[in-house]
């Protein structure tokens, strides 16, 4: 009775237990990033609540400005539909805005229409390129920032003389109108500017919303320059835009999906791609001639063989198999006949005298290890099997 023994797989495919094990570490990382983008999105949400909001106590809520403009007499009143921001403009009111960014089009086209006319204060809050050219024709946002926070006055417009230092800095804004009070300037471009109106109203555009914030309201002459600007009415109203506004939607249909982008959408989709280019090209490896090197443990000839034979069959490259099943065969067979090596892969060469070796037909051999490759894996078989048996018959003594 005999026995055979059993050889270990030489298969190739990674088991389940090997593919957890090498995608644990990336698992890992991603729930770590996941957790951490969570956390992080919570701790901004609720470090932006409130923002620029006179009800707010939050360290950028607006309350402590409101609660010393009530010392002084002037009441305020919130409000977050453009409507109500325009029926409440009027020659005792000062009109705060707070976003002017998050107005459309159609809603800074109407509430410019509605502040011309008032005869009233308008504030507008770090208004950017897009909204401030609408809002106050003449005016222009330059797309460089203040390097600086805390500007001098340097200008004659007696709030800000009286003010002093405060912290303005922000967007920097030019202008057209020779009326006009350039303050607090960065290299030269003023980070406030007052616009007088056609009557007995003005327009100031504030770089930064700093001089508002609960938190910096007692540095510098924020608190003065804060109080100045919107206590010159008895009223002031505090608007806040909301999304919800329903003069925000377009009347002429739904809005493109790109105008519901912000702006510079599409210079931030650019540098990320630069960004992604940039990093594939640091991690790639670099391309360049194969180097032999030693393995570090003895591999059965088997498992080698299977290995490059299912490398062969993913790639579907019959091609290189055949070519090396044949290339293998030439040179363990020139030897056998009497060709060098050198001249193994030479038809003229190999041919005639493996033909008289075997005294057979010349046009078959050279079909067989000179001929195309295979058409499917059958041809291919069928082919490994052809040379082992020509192999074979020439050893045979």
């Amino acid at each position: 009775m005999t026995t055979e023994a059993t050889l270990p797989s030489t298969s190739a495919s990674p088991t389940a237990r090997q593919v957890w094990t090498r995608a644990r570490g990336i698992a890992l990382a991603l729930v770590v990033l996941l957790a951490g983008a969570v956390a992080i999105a919570v701790v901004r949400s609720d470090a932006r609540h409130g923002t620029l909001d006179p009800r707010s106590a939050d360290a950028q809520g607006s309350r402590a400005v409101a609660e010393l403009l009530a010392d002084r007499g002037v009441s305020t009143r919130v409000v977050t539909t453009l409507d109500q921001a325009r029926a409440a403009t009027g020659p005792d009111t000062t009109l705060l805005v707070a976003a002017p960014d998050l107005l459309t089009e159609r809603q800074q086209t109407a509430l410019h229409t509605a502040i011309a006319d008032s005869d009233g204060r308008t504030l507008l809050v770090a208004p950017g390129g897009w909204s401030v050219e609408r809002l106050v024709p003449g005016v222009v946002a330059d797309p460089a920032k203040s390097l600086d926070s805390t500007l001098r006055p340097d200008c004659d417009l007696p709030e800000a003389r009286r003010a002093g230092a405060a912290d303005t800095g922000g967007i920097r804004y030019t202008t057209t109108h020779l009326q006009a009070d350039s303050c607090y300037p960065s290299e030269r471009l003023a980070t406030l500017l007052r616009v007088p109106g056609a009557g007995d109203g003005d327009t100031v555009v504030l770089g930064a919303p700093d001089i508002l914030y609960n938190d910096h309201l007692d540095e510098q002459g924020n608190a003065s320059l804060a109080l100045q600007l919107l206590g010159s009415r008895p009223h002031l109203v505090w608007y806040l835009p909301s999304l919800s506004d329903s003069t925000a939607a377009d009347p002429e249909g739904e809005r493109d999906f790109f105008d519901l982008l912000p702006p510079g959408w599409l210079w931030g989709t650019l540098q990320l791609f630069i960004a992604a280019a940039l990093a594939a090209l640091w991690r790639a490896r670099r391309l360049g001639p194969l180097v032999p090197e030693k393995l570090p443990v003895a591999i059965r000839a088997s498992e080698t063989v299977e290995g490059r034979a299912r490398l062969y069959r993913k790639a579907d490259a019959r091609d290189r198999a055949a070519a090396a099943l044949r290339s293998t065969t030439r040179t363990r067979l020139a030897p056998l006949v009497g060709v060098p090596v050198t001249q193994a892969h030479a038809p003229e060469a190999l041919l005639p005298a493996l033909s008289a070796h075997l005294r057979g037909d010349g046009q078959s051999l050279h079909a067989l290890l000179f001929g195309p490759p295979p058409g499917d894996d059958a041809a291919l078989i069928s082919l490994a099997d052809q040379l082992d048996a020509l192999e074979s018959e020439v050893r045979r003594p």
